[in-house]
């Protein structure tokens, strides 16, 4: 297979802008879009060629990348006037940059199945800091030859980047790191809280434990006193497809009602329904 020159980034945000400007320095030809005007002002700052539907990106490009944040985003970026399946034919790339549920994954393969798009997943990891540095994870799926197509492009945005099997695979993936992430998230925060009670340090405390067998990302980065837009969403797919196979997971039933009170602690703000 040639390798790619055109890329395309549905969603210019937090996390597609600065893909764009990693594959740009990296000789890409970018054509994006998105609909908040100052995401498509910052983005043709760095040279994006701004279009203005997911259908015009797709008709310049080999490959698209999708990085938008809900199922019903996603289902828009496709299925909407102006979205992507207008611009379907054989060959085109669409990578899923947006955390979905592996179900919607599945039934988003099956209704474009026979328009030519070849689909692959790219949710990605590790938040805003690692996209601007390039330093993000890819836990990809899909048709293997069409990924390994993409990966020199994935690899100017991120320092890892791995292939785990059929589309939805990668979803599959994601949504496994998020539960045990917040699971984390949600444990540090009661026993850090815990131990300032009793009277310890909190900064002393977490200095100490980042050498013990307590150390964990969500710790060391402090991700607690960020806030934090996707967990509900996040644990709303786990319970979702656990619900779908009839499985129990009291663990991370138990971690969404904490997230949910933590937020409310701290007066974050609540997103909508995935769906």
């Amino acid at each position: 297979m040639s390798a790619l020159q055109k890329i395309g980034v549905v969603g210019l945000g937090a996390m597609g802008r600065p893909m764009a400007r990693h594959m740009m320095a990296a000789g890409y030809s970018v054509a994006g879009c998105d609909p908040n005007h100052a995401a498509q002002d910052r983005a043709a700052s760095l040279g994006v060629s701004v279009k203005p539907t997911p259908a015009a990106v797709a008709k310049d490009s080999e490959c698209v990348m999708v990085v938008v944040g809900f199922d019903s985003d996603v289902e828009r970026v496709f299925f909407a006037e102006g979205g992507l399946m207008e611009a379907a034919r054989p060959g085109l790339i669409v990578a899923v940059g947006s955390t979905i549920s592996p179900s919607y994954a599945r039934e988003l393969a099956e209704r474009t199945h026979g328009s030519g798009i070849v689909l692959i997943d790219m949710p990605l990891t590790r938040g805003e800091e690692a996209a601007e540095a390039g330093k993000m994870l890819v836990l990809g799926g899909g048709d293997e030859a069409a990924f390994e197509k993409c990966r020199p492009a994935m690899e100017t945005f991120a320092s890892n980047v791995f292939h785990l099997g059929p589309f939805s695979a990668g979803q599959v993936a994601k949504m496994t790191n998020n539960m045990i992430l917040w699971a984390c998230i949600a444990a540090n925060d009661e026993a850090l809280r815990l131990a300032e009670t009793l009277g310890v340090d909190e900064a002393r405390l977490r200095e100490a434990l980042g050498h013990s067998s307590a150390q964990n990302w969500a710790m060391d980065l402090q991700v607690q006193k960020k806030p934090m837009p996707w967990a509900e969403k996040d644990m709303f797919i786990a319970m979702q497809e656990a619900d779908n196979l009839r499985m129990p997971l009291p663990l991370a039933m138990h971690v969404r009602e904490i997230i949910k009170d933590f937020k409310l602690r701290h007066d974050y703000p609540t997103p909508k329904a995935p769906r």
